[in-house]
C-alpha cells in the first residue's frame, strides 16, 4: 500500500492529548450517557476473569466516570440488548449496533479448517434445539462445561456452544457468576441488525475507522491492534476508511487520524485514576510506550519470582500521564497496595488521589501501604493517604 502523503503533523505532546480525550480521559466525562455511552466511545471493553478490585469491564467505566455503581455497569452492559460479546481485540463487551460489521469474523470462523477442540457428532444441533426450548442457559445448565477438571477439557455440549457462539448462531447475553449465559442470535439480536449481509470490505472499514475514532490517532499497527485485524486487512481499507493521514514528531511511522478530533484542539480536566491492565488506553504495549514513555506488561501469568511489578499492578493516570503503578488487594474493608511504583516525588498525591477513590469506590474504609519501590516515599504516600481518608 503506498500512502497518502501526510496533511498533518502533530507533535508528541499534540498526539498524547488527542489519544486522551479520545479514550475518554480528557475533558468532562460521559455522565450524561453513562456506562453505555462509554462503551459506544470506545467501540470495545475487554473482559477478563481476574478480579482483584473488581473486574476489567467495570475498572473500564470507572476509571472514566468516576464511582459509577458495579450493578449499575453490569445493566449497562446486559440489560435490554444494548451490548454483545464477541471476540474483538480479545473477547470483548461490544455495542449491539456492531452487530452486522463482526459479519466478516463469523464468516471466517465458519470456514475455518481446523480447532482445537473436536465436536462431537450430533453435539451442535442438540444445543441449538436446548437453547431453542430452554434458553438462556449456561454451559453447566446445557450438559456441562467441562469433561474433568483441566480448563481445557471441554464437554461436547461447552464445544458445541462456544462454536455457535464464533458463527453467530449463538450470543453470549450476560455473565452470571462469570459464566457466559448463551441464548439463540434470532431471539438476542434486535431484528434490523440480525444479519450478515455487508460484506468483508464493508466490514473491515467500518471497524478501520471505529478503531482511528476510538484511538484519536495511531500507527498502521495500532488501528489494527484495536480490533486485532491483520495488517493487511488495515491496509486495504484505510484510504477509504475517512481517517487521514498525518505524522506524529518521533513516531517514526505514518498514521491516521480521526479528521473530527483533529477539528478542535483537546481541552480540559484530566482523570487521575488506577487503570485496569486490560484498558483500551494501554491495550498495544509499543504504543503505550510511544505516546506515555511508560512501559506496561501484565505479570498475573509470570511466576511469582520473576515479577517486577506485581501480580494485577494498575498504572496510575494523572495529568495526561503514566506517572506510577500499584499492584492492589483487598483484605476486608482494607484496600492494600502491595507494591508501588512511583515517577518520583511529584506522583505522591495523584497516586494517593487515585488510591482513595478506588478504595471508596469498592467500599473500603482503609488503605494499607506495604512495598514502595522508592522507600523514602513510602511515609509521604501513607501521609497523604491519611489526610484524604480523613
Amino acid at each position: 500500500m503506498t500512502t497518502p502523503r501526510p496533511t498533518t503533523e502533530l507533535s508528541a505532546d499534540e498526539a498524547r492529548r488527542l489519544a486522551l480525550r479520545a479514550q475518554g480521559f480528557l475533558g468532562a466525562p460521559p455522565r450524561r450517557s453513562g456506562v453505555r455511552g462509554t462503551l459506544r466511545h470506545l467501540g470495545a471493553i475487554q473482559l477478563d476473569t481476574i478480579s482483584v478490585l473488581a473486574r476489567s469491564h467495570e475498572l473500564v467505566p470507572y476509571a472514566r466516570l468516576g464511582a459509577v455503581g458495579r450493578k449499575t455497569v453490569e445493566n449497562a452492559y446486559w440489560k435490554d440488548t444494548h451490548a454483545f460479546e464477541y471476540w474483538s481485540h480479545a473477547a470483548c463487551i461490544l455495542p449491539i449496533e456492531e452487530w452486522p460489521h463482526f459479519a466478516f469474523r463469523r464468516r471466517a470462523y465458519r470456514n475455518r479448517p481446523h480447532w482445537n477442540h473436536e465436536l462431537p457428532d450430533g453435539a451442535y444441533d442438540e444445543v441449538i434445539k436446548q437453547l431453542r426450548d430452554e434458553g438462556p442457559l449456561t454451559a453447566t445448565e446445557l450438559g456441562g462445561a467441562k469433561k474433568t477438571n483441566d480448563w481445557w477439557d471441554w464437554s461436547g455440549s461447552k464445544v458445541a456452544v462456544e462454536r455457535a457462539l464464533m458463527y453467530g448462531e449463538v450470543v453470549c447475553v450476560e455473565r452470571r457468576g462469570w459464566k457466559r449465559v448463551y441464548d439463540l442470535a434470532e431471539r438476542a439480536i434486535p431484528d434490523a441488525l440480525l444479519h450478515d449481509e455487508l460484506d468483508d470490505t464493508e466490514c473491515l472499514r467500518r471497524l478501520v475507522r471505529l478503531a482511528g475514532q476510538s484511538l484519536g490517532v495511531g500507527t498502521r499497527a495500532d488501528i489494527a491492534d484495536y480490533h486485532r485485524l491483520k495488517g493487511e486487512q488495515v491496509d486495504a481499507v484505510i484510504a477509504d476508511s475517512g481517517l487521514v493521514p498525518i505524522m506524529v514528531e518521533g513516531w517514526g511511522k505514518p498514521a491516521w487520524a480521526d479528521p473530527a478530533a483533529l477539528e478542535t484542539p483537546p481541552r480540559g480536566r484530566h482523570r487521575t485514576t488506577l487503570l485496569s491492565p486490560f484498558d483500551s488506553l494501554i491495550w498495544e504495549r509499543a504504543r503505550t510506550e510511544r505516546i506515555f514513555g511508560f512501559t506496561h506488561r501484565l505479570e498475573a501469568y509470570v511466576p511469582r519470582q520473576k515479577r517486577v511489578y506485581g501480580y494485577f499492578a494498575m498504572p496510575v493516570l494523572a495529568g495526561g500521564r503514566l506517572v506510577g503503578r500499584v499492584d492492589p488487594a483487598r483484605e476486608g474493608r482494607t484496600l492494600v497496595a502491595k507494591q508501588v511504583t512511583l515517577d518520583g516525588a511529584k506522583a505522591v498525591p495523584a497516586v494517593a488521589q487515585a488510591l482513595a477513590e478506588a478504595a471508596t469506590w469498592v467500599d473500603c474504609t482503609d488503605v494499607r501501604v506495604e512495598r514502595v519501590d522508592a522507600p523514602d516515599l513510602r511515609e509521604p504516600l501513607v501521609k497523604e493517604l491519611a489526610r484524604i481518608l480523613v
